[in-house]
């Protein structure tokens, strides 16, 4: 019997950086062209984001060898300003994204209904590899 409720899975980290900048390069394209993607033999070749209730983003993630490749969309749904984004991706299901300042570190907490098609673990093993990326990300541009 289906009971309409989705499973959600959760991941976090806290990135040693104010919260402006990790807004910042959360949201802005050419950041997220440097962060959206999961291993190093991966890359965002392209990245749109109409940061707007309503508004579309849109990353294209690739293989660098070529040999795979998919886009990564949504709407958003809400937005306050270095606090919360909460969107609804291509396939309907729901993501949310809390940004807590914590003094000269933001912790950043990700919530995403999960798929069908991959098992929890992977699911969470996947969007906290994106996650990392980003704290990693993040951090280095800090430092320059």
């Amino acid at each position: 019997m289906e009971t309409g409720e989705k499973l959600t899975i959760t991941v976090e980290t806290t990135v040693h950086a104010p919260v402006n900048k990790v807004w910042e390069y959360w949201t802005d394209p050419q950041h997220i062209m440097k962060w959206s993607f999961a291993s190093d033999d991966w890359h965002a070749s392209n990245a749109e984001n109409d940061l707007r209730v309503g508004g579309k983003f849109l990353t294209r993630m690739e293989a660098k060898d070529g040999s795979f490749g998919f886009d990564f969309g949504g709407v958003y749904d809400e937005i306050r300003i270095n606090e919360f984004i909460s969107y609804t991706l291509g396939d309907g299901r729901k993501v949310t994204i809390t940004f807590i300042t914590q003094e000269n570190y933001t912790k950043v907490i990700e919530t995403f209904e999960a798929e069908d098609t991959h098992s929890i673990e992977q699911q969470q093993a996947g969007w906290q590899a994106f996650l990392d990326n980003f704290k990693k990300y993040s951090e280095l541009s800090q430092e320059n």
